[in-house]
C-alpha cells in the first residue's frame, strides 16, 4: 500500500457535487486542498494553542510539533486515517497536579514522554495481536459514549470560556456558520467553519467601531473594558523564531500520576478511529493498532524537545464531518501550515488575537457535532439503550464526562471529566455485563428478534460458544 502519498484527483478537481464525498486517497485541486488544509489549521489552533499554555509551555513550539506529529501519524497509518494531532488537553490536570507537587515544566514533559511510550507499545501490541483485543474491552456501544463524552466534555468551555466573552458576536457567528453549512453550495460551504471565523473576525472588528469597547470577561478571566479584538499582542511579535526547546526530566512520582491517562487515550483514539470509520465507510480495525501506536510515538517525540503530548483531534474530525472532505492531502496541507506557523510567531498572534466570542459560535456548532458523532455510532449498531446493561453504565459515564465530575484519588491526584468518564463507562459496562442475567446479554437488538453480530444489545460482544 506504501505511504499513502498518491492522490487520485476527485473529478476534475473542483468543487464536488451535492452528496459526493472525497475519499482519503483522493484530493482536490491543490488550491482548494490548501484552503480546507488552513480550515484545518483553523480548527485545531485554539486547543492546540491553549493546552501548552494551561501547562506552561511554548504554544509556538506546540503548534509546530502538531504539524510534525500529523505527518508521522499519516505515514504509519499509510493514509488511511484522516486525522490531525494537536495538543492532547487530557494532561492538563496531571500537569497542574505535578507542579504542586514541586514538578516544574521537564517533569511535566518527562512523565508525558513516558506515556506516550506506554501508548506505542500498547498499538504495537493490538497491532500484533488484532482489533479484536481492543473491540472485546471497547465495544460500540462503549465507544459510542467515549466520542459523545469526547465532544460533550468541551462544553463548559464554550459555555464558561469563550461565549460570556462577547455573546451577541458568538450567537452571530453561530447563526452565520450554521446557514454557511447548510444553504451554501459547492466549496463555500465545505470551508464553511472557517468563513464563520473571518465572519467573526470582521464582525467584532466592526463591533469595535460602532460601539466601542464591551465591559466582559477577558480570555484571562478578567472582567474589563476591552476592545474584542486587540493587535497589541501581533505589533511585538517577531516575523520568524524557533520556539524554546528543553530536555525532559523524569520522576517516578510523576509518572505514576500521569499514567492512568492512558486508558483514556487508548479509548480516545479508538473512539477517533471509529468515528473516523462511520464517516468514510471504510474498515479501519486494521489500522487501529497502528493509530495507536503513531499518537504514542508523535508523544514521544514532541514531549522529547518540550513539547506537549499529542492525540488525535476531534476538531477536526467535526470539520470532515461538515466539509465531507477525508483527504490526508489536506491534513498533509494543514500540517505545513502549522509548521510554518509554528516558526512564525506574528501568525500565532494573529490567530491567538480571535476574539473568544467568536470561538464560542464556532466551537458551539463543532463540539455538539463531534458529540453526537457518538450516537451516530450507536446507531448505525443498534444500540439498545432500553436495555439497562447499555444504558446504566453510559449514563453514569456520560453525565461524569460532561459536567467534569472529579475524583480525588489522593491530595495530589484526581481523575476528572473525559478520563473517569472514560473509566466508568468501561469499567462499569464490563463488570455489570459479568454480574448482568443471561437475557439482559441475548436481548435481540434488531426488531425481527434477530442479533446481527457486532451490532446489538452485547454491543459487539459476543457470549463464549
Amino acid at each position: 500500500m506504501g505511504l499513502g502519498l498518491g492522490w487520485k484527483v476527485h473529478g476534475t478537481g473542483g468543487t464536488p457535487g451535492p452528496g459526493e464525498v472525497v475519499r482519503p486517497d483522493e484530493r482536490l485541486s491543490w488550491g482548494r486542498t490548501a484552503g480546507l488544509g488552513a480550515q484545518h489549521v483553523v480548527a485545531m489552533f485554539g486547543a492546540t494553542f491553549v493546552a501548552p499554555v494551561l501547562m506552561g509551555l511554548d504554544p509556538n513550539l506546540a503548534v509546530m510539533l502538531s504539524g510534525v506529529a500529523t505527518v508521522m501519524f499519516l505515514l504509519i497509518t499509510r493514509g488511511k486515517v484522516p486525522s490531525y494531532l494537536g495538543s492532547s488537553l487530557s494532561f492538563v490536570g496531571v500537569a497542574a497536579s505535578i507542579k504542586a507537587a514541586g514538578g516544574s515544566v521537564q517533569t511535566v514533559t518527562g512523565a508525558m514522554l513516558v506515556v506516550g511510550a506506554v501508548l506505542c507499545v500498547v498499538g504495537l501490541v493490538v497491532t500484533a495481536l488484532g482489533a479484536k483485543i481492543v473491540h472485546a474491552v471497547l465495544p460500540p456501544v462503549v465507544t459510542g459514549a467515549v466520542v459523545m463524552i469526547i465532544g460533550f466534555n468541551l462544553a463548559p468551555v464554550v459555555a464558561k470560556t469563550y461565549w460570556p466573552q462577547d455573546q451577541w458576536v458568538a450567537l452571530l457567528t453561530m447563526a452565520f456558520t450554521m446557514v454557511a453549512m447548510v444553504v451554501m453550495r459547492g466549496f463555500w460551504s465545505r470551508i464553511a467553519v472557517f468563513l464563520g471565523l473571518v465572519f467573526g473576525y470582521v464582525l467584532s472588528w466592526v463591533f469595535d467601531r460602532v460601539f466601542g469597547t464591551i465591559h466582559s470577561v477577558t480570555g484571562a478571566g478578567q472582567v474589563t473594558d476591552h476592545n474584542r479584538v486587540n493587535f497589541g499582542g501581533v505589533k511585538d511579535a517577531d516575523w520568524f523564531g524557533l520556539p524554546a526547546l528543553h530536555a525532559p526530566d523524569f520522576k517516578l512520582s510523576a509518572v505514576l500520576l500521569a499514567l492512568p491517562v492512558v486508558i483514556a487515550l487508548i479509548a480516545e483514539n479508538a473512539g477517533h478511529v471509529k468515528a473516523v470509520a462511520e464517516m468514510t465507510g471504510d474498515n479501519l480495525d486494521p489500522e487501529l493498532g497502528r493509530a495507536i501506536a503513531a499518537d504514542g510515538a508523535a508523544s514521544v517525540l514532541s514531549t522529547s524537545v518540550g513539547g506537549p503530548a499529542t492525540t488525535t483531534y476531534a476538531e477536526n474530525i467535526g470539520v470532515m464531518a461538515a466539509t465531507r472532505v477525508y483527504s490526508t492531502a489536506a491534513y498533509y496541507a494543514a500540517a505545513a501550515f502549522a509548521i510554518l506557523c509554528g516558526l512564525c510567531p506574528k501568525f500565532g498572534a494573529i490567530v491567538a488575537a480571535t476574539p473568544g466570542g467568536v470561538l464560542g459560535g464556532i466551537t458551539v456548532v463543532l463540539y455538539g457535532m463531534i458529540g453526537l458523532l457518538g450516537a451516530k455510532i450507536w446507531n448505525e449498531n443498534r444500540i439498545d439503550l432500553g436495555n439497562p446493561l447499555n444504558l446504566v453504565p453510559l449514563a453514569a459515564g456520560i453525565v461524569i464526562g460532561i459536567g467534569n465530575v472529579s475524583l480525588d484519588i489522593t491530595d495530589d491526584f484526581k481523575l476528572d471529566g473525559i478520563p473517569l468518564g472514560t473509566i466508568v463507562t468501561i469499567v462499569g459496562y464490563h463488570v455489570l455485563r459479568y454480574f448482568a442475567p443471561p437475557h439482559l446479554k441475548s436481548t435481540p437488538a434488531h426488531p425481527d428478534g434477530t442479533t446481527e453480530p457486532g451490532s446489538g444489545n452485547d454491543g459487539g460482544a459476543k457470549e463464549p460458544a
